[in-house]
């Protein structure tokens, strides 16, 4: 078995950017990293304040990976 070293995100900020005009509401990423990602009144993706930079969530790649409609950009930056 293969194995890969753990990416480590507390030493990072990550920039998120959720597309509004593409989003469908289907709840991946909220599902993938729920202390970052939650859904509106309208069901749409949105982040739960003051999560803005991913919170070092580890997940937050993975919610991406997961939207259906590719509605999620991540970016990492140097705290």
């Amino acid at each position: 078995m293969l194995e890969l070293p753990v990416a480590r995100y507390e030493d990072h900020a990550m920039h998120i950017d959720i597309d509004t005009d593409v989003c469908i509401g289907a709840g991946q990423c909220a599902l993938a990293a729920p202390g970052v990602f939650a859904q509106d009144d309208d069901g749409f993706s949105t982040l739960l304040p003051g999560r803005e930079d991913g919170a070092g969530d580890p997940m937050v790649p993975e919610a991406a990976r997961a939207c259906p409609v590719g509605a999620i950009k991540v970016s990492d930056t140097a705290r």
